[in-house]
C-alpha cells in the first residue's frame, strides 16, 4: 500500500513561515483534500509532498523512503499545481509528449488515450494559445495522469470545468481510489471536496485538529 507521511514538517521563506509543524499520514485508496483559502498554504503543502519544495525542517517519508535524502522526488507521482505552464505553440498531444519523453514510460497511443479520456481530441491542430481555459485544465489533468501515477496531487481540478469536466474528474478520481493511488485535492471549493474522503483544513500554514 502506498503511504506518505510528513513528520513536524515546517518551511520557512524568506523570514516567513509558510508550513508550521505538519504532521499527517496518508495511505492509498483514499482521496484526501486539504482545504483553506487562498494563502492559507494548501499549495505550498502539495509542492511539499511533490518533491519541489524541500522543508526547512522535519522531514517527509514517502513508502518508507526519507524525500530529499533516498530521492530527490517522489518515484511516481503526478501533480498539477497551480497553473501549468504548457509551450503555447505546441499542440496538446505535442506538448504532452515532450513531458513524456523524460521518463520515457509512455508513447503517443498512451498519450491519445489519455486525452481523450479528459474530454480531448488527440488529432486538434489547435496550439494550446487557442485554447480556453478549461481545455488548458483538462489539458493539466491530462499531463497529471499519463503515467498512470500512484500518487495524484491536484490543485483546484475542477476550476474552469464545465459539469461535464467536473463528471470526468468525478469518475477519474475514484478510479484512481479504487486502483490504490493516494489523491490530494487542494481547494477550496465545495465541488472539490465534496470528491474527498478526509479532509484537512489548512490555516496559517497549519493544520487544524
Amino acid at each position: 500500500m502506498q503511504k506518505i507521511i510528513l513528520n513536524n514538517v515546517s518551511k520557512i521563506i524568506k523570514g516567513r513561515t509558510v508550513l508550521s509543524d505538519i504532521n499527517i499520514k496518508l495511505e492509498g485508496g483514499t482521496i484526501y483534500g486539504l482545504s483553506g483559502i487562498n494563502g492559507s498554504g494548501k499549495t505550498m503543502l502539495l509542492r511539499m509532498i511533490a518533491g519541489l519544495i524541500k522543508p526547512t525542517t522535519g522531514a517527509v517519508f514517502i513508502n518508507e523512503k526519507e524525500l530529499h535524502k533516498d530521492m530527490d522526488f517522489p518515484e511516481d507521482v503526478g501533480a498539477l499545481i497551480e497553473n501549468p505552464d504548457f509551450w503555447p505553440s505546441y499542440t496538446g498531444e505535442e506538448a504532452l509528449y515532450s513531458i513524456a519523453k523524460i521518463k520515457k514510460q509512455i508513447g503517443i497511443p498512451e498519450i491519445q488515450k489519455t486525452l481523450e479520456y479528459v474530454g480531448l481530441k488527440p488529432n486538434d491542430s489547435r496550439t494550446i494559445k487557442k485554447y480556453s481555459l478549461g481545455m488548458k485544465k483538462r489539458l493539466g489533468i491530462a499531463q497529471a495522469i499519463m503515467e498512470n501515477p500512484k500518487i495524484l496531487l491536484l490543485d483546484e481540478p475542477c476550476n474552469a470545468l464545465d459539469s461535464e469536466g467536473e463528471k470526468m474528474v468525478s469518475q477519474l478520481l475514484q478510479k484512481k481510489k479504487e486502483e490504490g493511488a493516494i489523491v490530494v485535492i487542494a481547494s477550496h471549493a465545495q465541488n472539490d471536496l465534496a470528491l474527498c474522503d478526509y479532509i484537512f483544513e489548512v490555516r496559517d500554514g497549519k493544520i487544524e485538529s
